[in-house]
């Protein structure tokens, strides 16, 4: 599973972008973000993470296979 990273999120793991092998056995979004919160601890610091699978954001119930295109997409500000 490739994981496509922006801003902050960028910075905390290191990369622009992550895989997760198949063998983690990660299903729906919200077993990822479990995921990712244990890998990298600092993702739980961000007053929000919304997750984009396939170019649209995703529920946390919301079913992902190795294939989809998977996004985090951190807090963003404007001025």
């Amino acid at each position: 599973m490739n994981i496509l990273l922006f801003g902050i999120t960028r910075e905390i793991v290191g990369d622009a972008s992550l895989y997760i092998s198949a063998e983690e056995k990660i299903k729906t979004v919200q077993q990822l973000r479990l995921f990712l919160m244990e890998q990298y601890p600092a993702l739980k610091k961000l007053s929000s993470l919304a997750i984009a699978v396939n170019n649209k954001y995703a529920q946390e119930e919301d079913n992902i296979t190795i294939d989809d295109e998977i996004a985090l997409i951190p807090p963003v500000s404007g001025g």
